[in-house]
């Protein structure tokens, strides 16, 4: 996806990318009716606008909206499923839509009849099912007809009571869905909004945050009408509903009172808004400059609304990033993006309607392909797989080789206005969780050979339990393969207030990551979908290694040492796709495992990292108990463990600690250990003579070897969560973006 902020610009991606154009007016647009707003907040209550939120919640939102353009309602039903068919790899226990009950005109402002909703517990195709029963067991017509219709749907992720149709979304305002509402995120202070609620005589039938903002949106309403002729929008409604609101959340308000309206509004989750305009498709000769604003002059279009690109781009590939505290208004064709501010007049009152703003569309750097498995049979074996793909991908444009010096160097856009702040730093702090933290550990040795700065590992949650100090004179990396993990996310603010170099890496354009740091790499591995990360994992190794090379150029007693990490950067697809070839090896090791209940991992140096991930891995999909251990450690407490019937997997591939693995192994045969080792081809005799299982693996220089040797390791969780009969690309209990803290 193309930039589509100026302060986006920091970020480097791919070489051949263009900065896209963005506009901004501050046109005024009239006030509100102060009429329409004659009460005062104390009326409901008094609440405090937290402008940090903590943590959003694991789910997805879809909608669409069809203006000038005949649908069927079976083909509306049709598209919302199979938006939230390309929102299940988040990670979700339970589903819902609303659609319209009948068809009403785009012009008429009167109260229709009420959306009808469908909630169900379990995947979507539960949801399916159950919304088709719905269907066959009443009157509903599914081939009528709608020119114009707005649909929504979710897919939630319990965090406020339990999986159960009355908790899933939409939730309502009450029996007659006078407003409906999809939500991602958290409203944290929703118990005392509940409470003055309770008091206005409202009654609660979910155990969800989210019911408050159906039902508030009706008090407003309500209270806004109490006059009897007076009218207020549906923008000012959630304007007014927002003011209210703590936490963080991406929103979607359907309401009966507005038929074939959708308001959209978010701060601090993803929200994306997706524009298919038919009149450009009859006027080819149109140039991008001319199309990449939303036309407001009502010609035929769909548009959709979502949490996640995936869901859009079998639409289209036009798309608008909505910023926080921006209320996107659509209706009769148009779209109004209003800004929104929390301030209030002096006594007390709303202040008038905000200003509208104009932003330019972006366009998805995303393929149908890239969304579907090809022919693989699940995503993480697709994405395995793609590795040799994904890492040219990554290092297009950014590695130098040639000229009449045949000089090897970096170039990374995104960070040249800032190498020598960070080479004055006095340490170099990464900050991540999980598998992102997993490929900065395998990247700190290099960091520190070739910069000289020391570098601190942080889990992003630890550093905020502990408010460890963060100086001024730190450079703060931050690495999220979505851009959107929620405890990095604090951590980054925590940074930034105590005033470090905030620097991002982050496979996800647009993301939270990327607008909120100072500048950074953008990874460019592709569409990520299988919830265990594969191929982000080893790309991020690998723009890790390049910033090392960057932030180190200057210096010349390394530059040898450099250029060899360069050549073996270009020959490390190859090397992939040498080790890709293991794929019957592991799935044989695999069937040797499959009744296992425990894998112990001994890495060291480059490739503790390697143990840490590869038994993430196999926890992650395979739900087996698995421990990565620093080899150095094993006679500190593991060795305690060490029988004839455990497996344990060492890693001692050619590097400087070599000669400190052979010694592990030999202590392990010594006490009977069932060994399985990683070795560099042609040492299988070396490292432990034939007694033990091998896997062989290619030889790169050091500091890349974790690049290769993860990828076996890869192979074993995938084929043992196959033969387990788990589901790889959605294991128990896990989503792909961890947007809770």
């Amino acid at each position: 996806m193309k930039k589509t902020l100026n302060n986006l610009a920091k970020f480097e991606t791919l070489a051949s990318d263009h900065d896209p154009t963005t506009k901004a007016s501050s046109a005024n647009s009239s006030g509100i009716t102060s009429a329409a707003f004659q009460f005062h907040h104390s009326d409901l209550f008094s609440v405090h606008f937290d402008q940090h939120p903590n943590f959003t919640e694991m789910c997805g939102i879809f909608a669409y909206l069809n203006y000038d353009v005949s649908r069927e309602r079976r083909y509306i039903l049709e598209v919302l499923f199979n938006g939230l068919r390309r929102l299940e790899y988040r990670g979700y226990d339970s589903a819902g839509i609303s659609i319209d009950s009948s068809s009403v005109a785009g012009a008429v402002r009167s109260p229709s009849d009420p959306p009808l909703v469908f909630r169900q517990e379990g995947n979507i195709e539960s949801l399916v099912k159950s919304v088709y029963q719905e269907v066959s067991a009443t009157d509903l017509n599914l081939e009528e007809s709608f020119s114009v219709h707005a649909g929504i749907a979710h897919t939630r992720w319990a965090t406020h009571g339990e999986p159960a149709p009355r908790n899933s979304h939409p939730q309502s305002s009450g029996a007659e869905n006078d407003f409906l509402v999809v939500h991602n995120g958290v409203i944290t202070n929703y118990e005392v909004l509940k409470q003055s609620l309770l008091r206005h005589g409202y009654t609660f039938e979910s155990e969800t945050d989210t019911e408050v903002i159906p039902k508030l949106a009706k008090f407003v309403f309500d209270k806004a009408n109490e006059g009897g002729d007076q009218t207020v929008t549906f923008s000012e409604v959630v304007l007014e509903v927002m003011r209210h609101l703590e936490g963080a959340y991406a929103l979607i308000f359907k309401s009966r009172h507005y038929p074939n309206e959708l308001i959209a509004c978010k701060r601090g989750s993803p929200l994306l808004l997706g524009v298919k305009e038919f009149a450009e498709e009859q006027n080819n000769g149109t140039s991008y400059n001319e199309m990449n604003f939303i036309s407001k002059n009502g010609h035929p279009k769909e548009l959709f609304l979502s949490s996640d690109p995936h869901a859009l781009v079998e639409h289209t590939k036009k798309v608008l990033v909505i910023e926080d505290s921006e209320v996107v208004d659509i209706k009769d064709g148009g779209v109004t993006i209003l800004k929104f501010d929390n301030g209030k007049r002096k006594d007390g009152k709303s202040l008038s309607r905000p200003a509208s703003v104009q932003r330019a569309l972006s366009i998805l750097e995303m393929e149908v392909e890239q969304i579907s498995k090809g022919k693989y049979k699940y995503y993480m074996q697709k994405e395995i797989h793609e590795q040799p793909e994904s890492l040219t991908t990554t290092m297009r444009g950014r590695l130098i080789r040639g000229g009449s010096s045949k000089r090897k160097s970096v170039l990374l856009g995104g960070l040249k206005d800032h190498l020598k702040t960070i080479r004055r730093s006095r340490r170099i702090v990464f900050i991540g969780c999980g598998t992102s933290y997993n490929a900065a550990l395998a990247a700190r040795p290099i960091l520190e050979e070739l910069c000289g700065i020391p570098v601190m590992m942080e889990i992003a949650s630890d550093l905020l339990d502990r408010q460890a100090p963060v100086y001024r004179d730190d450079t703060t990396i931050f690495v999220s393969q979505s851009g959107e993990t929620a405890d990095t996310l604090n951590a980054l603010e925590y940074a930034l207030e105590n005033g470090a170099l905030c620097v991002g890496i982050t496979n996800t354009v647009g993301s939270s990551v990327a607008r909120n740091t100072h500048c950074g790499v953008h990874i460019n591995a592709g569409s990520e979908i299988g919830v265990a990360s594969t191929k982000a994992y080893t790309s991020q190794i690998v723009v890790m290694a390049m910033v090392a090379l960057a932030i180190g150029a200057d210096t010349i007693s390394t530059k040898q040492r450099r250029e060899g990490i360069i050549e073996s950067l270009l020959n490390l697809p190859g090397k992939i796709r040498e080790v890709l070839k293991l794929d019957e090896e592991m799935k044989e090791l695999a069937r040797s495992l499959i009744s296992e209940q425990s894998l112990l991992m001994f890495g060291r140096g480059y490739n503790y990292a390697t143990a840490l991930e590869g038994a993430l891995k196999v926890k992650e999909v395979a739900l087996m108990h698995s421990e990565g251990i620093l080899a150095g450690e094993m006679k500190h407490g593991p060795l305690a463990l060490v029988d004839e019937t455990l497996p344990i997997v060492v890693i001692a591939t050619r590097d400087q600690c070599f000669s400190k693995q052979q010694s592990v192994i030999q202590q392990l045969k010594a006490r009977k250990g069932r060994l399985i080792v990683m070795c560099t081809e042609g040492d299988a005799a070396a490292v432990c003579g034939g007694s033990c299982r091998v896997i062989e693996v290619p030889q790169v220089v050091d500091c890349l070897q974790p690049v290769v040797n993860i990828v076996p390791l890869q192979l074993l969780a995938y084929h043992l969560t196959v033969l387990r009969g788990y589901n790889v690309d959605q294991p128990r209990n896990l989503a792909k973006s961890v947007t809770t803290e």
